[in-house]
This record gives C-alpha cells, structure tokens and sequence, in this order.
C-alpha cells in the first residue's frame, strides 16, 4: 500500500506474477488480472485437463484456485512485512456445476492477524453466476523461519528458467 495524500493506493503486482507463473498454476493455465494485498483476482479458461469424467470442473480446480488467489493476497501482504506465509486449511464449497468458459477468481482478506490470516475467494463462471466458494487460514512466518527445512523464496519451477 501507498499513502499519497492521505489516501491508500492499492499496489498492483499482475504483470509481476504473470511473468512468474510457473509449476502448478501454468499446468491450470491460471492467469491474474488484478494483484494487491488487499485483493485478488485470477481467470482460469476451462479446458479438458480441467474436467473430471462427467464433464463437469474438477472439485480440486475450485480449491486450487482458492489455495492460490488467497495464498496470493497473503503472500504480498506479508512480503510487504518482510515476512512469508503458508496456508493451513483450505475449505472449498462447490456450489454450481460448470463445464465451459471462463472461471473468475477474486479473493479478500477476512481477517489479518498478526500470526495468522483469512481470506475468502468466490469462483464465478461466464455469467457472473456463483459456482464455488471457499475461506483459507493462513499461517505468517517471520522472515528467518524455516518450512520443510528451508527458507520460503519464489523459485521458478525446473525448465522454466533461462538455461542458457
């Protein structure tokens, strides 16, 4: 967040991310179209790696998309901090079925604490109708903490990098 004037300016980091998208967000061909600490959104176009054997989109497409968009807020509202963050439990609800189209993303923050975070993400498809919606908690660690043996950083995925 910026101050200009008395009047917090949200930081968009889209370009930023999209240039990044590697590993399991460019397998779902996931994109941002808006990025800030304070809001999220992501379009993911379905395609047939997407459905499950009735046609219909995969359950696990809403909760990644629900892991990643609110994983995505709270990573820059705690990069901002010179912290990181991980989620905890990812609760998804499938609400309509979608075969085709466009599903779009937007994820909030419900609560931010100092330890932990909430955020909440709605799946729309075409018509704006509501096809799933889902809450994360999230865990923030400070800058030296350690998961799975090492420090969080953003690394390409193998063979997305230059290796030349």
């Amino acid at each position: 967040m910026t101050d200009h004037d008395g009047v917090l300016e949200c930081v968009d980091f889209t370009d930023e991310l999209n240039g990044l998208i590697s590993g399991f967000n460019r397998a779902m061909d996931l994109r941002f179209t808006c990025a800030s600490s304070e809001r999220v959104e992501a379009e993911l176009p379905i395609g047939e790696q997407h459905r499950q054997a009735y046609g219909l989109v995969h359950g696990g497409v809403y909760a990644a998309l629900v892991e990643t968009v609110c994983s995505t807020g709270a990573a820059l509202y705690a990069l901002e901090r010179g912290q990181s963050s991980v989620g905890l439990d990812n609760n998804t609800s499938f609400l309509r079925a979608v075969r085709e189209g466009t599903l779009t993303a937007v994820a909030t923050p419900l609560t931010r604490g100092r330890r932990t975070h909430v955020w909440e993400c709605r799946i729309t498809d075409d018509h704006g109708r509501l096809a799933a919606a889902g809450r994360l908690r999230l865990l923030i660690l400070a800058a030296d903490e350690q998961t799975a043996g090492a420090s969080l950083q953003i690394r390409p995925a193998p063979g997305d990098g230059d290796d030349a």
